[in-house]
């Protein structure tokens, strides 16, 4: 789970983490009275979306008198920000966040990540901090270092040391850098965050440290325990469709192509979307149904895969485990009737109840294409979506 700049300040400031004073802002009016309670006599009017580069697609501005943070936010709320990481389609801004300014001498680079290949939290640390650190990252990844932590020690002085020098800091500077990695490791495990980015860590011409951005991903696995942590969700920022799917349990993610995928389990949803990749189409989502779905669960699943106007054909691929395959083939019936099925529809079914599954969808009335096996199912629906070429 992802959330707003101002959020993951508020997190980190209840573990000590020097940030600037700011306010939140949802209206236009929000935003000048917050700038006057900051006082001035420099503001940042910062967009609030789900999605970094916020400055290249002019979600950040630094205003320089009450005019100007008005019409600032007048322009910022409301508008679709289109940035390097939100796809052409962009966000719409629904908050901005107003910050008092700062005397920036250097800005730096600094992150938090679970690194899956060492089973180990990783910090990433780089000099070229700023809207470019991932041409820093491609043009030169020697500038960039990677600091393991040791679960079994955890974070030690030493590793602010080493990251200290990493970022050519010194003296007092160091000293905060140190005491700011203990302080930023301790927040990262005791909220379950899966990524925590700071970019930039800005060095002030009084050479203080302080975190002038600051992105946080918390691992959904383990919300149940951070209920505060949960209440800072903004549905605004998800794709309806992963909303809908999410109140069935359903593990959906929206994708670009245009073949609308139902498999049960990750590895076979992965296989699916690769084989289709392989076939010469592209996967419109990753849906995992989950082993023991019922058929409301199957339904909701179909009928989210209908709405999506991107989706030109569906495959359906199930090996029946603990699912059986009875269960989905009663559930498209059911979205089937619920909906109109105007586009091609390949199902593969095998395992438990597979013929019964066969048979009921053969009976159904339904216009659809069976197949054998995966390969055959994969060739079938791209060939279909294609008009049978």
């Amino acid at each position: 789970m992802n959330i707003h700049e101002y959020q993951a300040k508020a997190v980190l400031k209840e573990f000590g983490v020097p940030i600037l004073r700011g306010v939140p802002a949802f209206t236009v009016d929000e935003a000048v009275k917050a700038a006057n309670d900051l006082g001035g006599p420099v503001w940042v009017v910062k967009s609030q979306i789900h999605a970094g580069g916020r400055g290249k697609g002019g979600g950040v501005k630094v205003v320089k008198s009450l005019d100007a943070v008005k019409s600032e936010a007048a322009r910022m709320l409301g508008m679709t920000l289109v940035t390097p990481q939100t796809g052409p389609q962009g966000r719409v801004v629904r908050r901005l966040f107003i910050e008092e300014g700062a005397a920036i001498a250097r800005e730096l680079y600094l992150s938090i990540l679970v690194d899956r290949a060492t089973s180990r939290i990783a910090f990433i640390a780089s000099t070229e901090g700023g809207m470019d650190i991932e041409k820093v990252a491609h043009d030169t990844p020697e500038k960039i270092l990677t600091i393991y932590v040791d679960p079994a020690s955890g974070i030690q002085p030493f590793h602010g040391r080493r990251i200290s020098k990493a970022l050519k800091v010194t003296g007092d500077t160091a000293k905060q850098m140190g005491a700011l990695i203990e302080k930023l490791y301790k927040a990262f495990v005791a909220k379950d965050m899966s990524l925590l980015e700071i970019n930039p860590l800005v060095i002030t011409d009084k050479g203080d440290v302080v975190c002038l951005d600051a992105k946080i991903n918390f691992d959904d696995n383990a919300l149940y325990r951070h209920k505060d942590i949960e209440a800072l969700h903004d549905p605004n920022e998800q794709d309806p469709a992963e909303l809908e799917a999410a109140k069935y349990d359903l593990n959906f993610i929206k994708l670009d192509g245009s073949i609308g995928c139902l498999v049960n389990g990750a590895g076979l949803a992965m296989a699916t979307m690769d084989i289709i990749k392989l076939y010469g189409s592209s996967p419109a989502n990753f849906l995992d149904v989950g082993g023991g779905a019922s058929k409301e669960k199957v339904t909701a699943a179909f009928k989210i895969l209908l709405k999506d106007p991107s989706v030109k054909g569906i495959l359906v691929n199930i090996f029946g485990g603990i699912m059986r395959c009875d269960i989905i083939a009663e559930g498209i019936i059911a979205a089937a009737k619920e909906t109109s099925l105007s586009i091609p529809l390949v199902a593969r079914l095998s395992g438990t109840n597979a013929d019964l599954g066969k048979k009921i969808l053969a009976e159904s009335g339904l216009r659809l294409i069976p197949a054998d096996d995966l390969a055959d199912a994969a060739d079938k629906i791209v060939k279909a979506i294609k008009g049978g070429k």
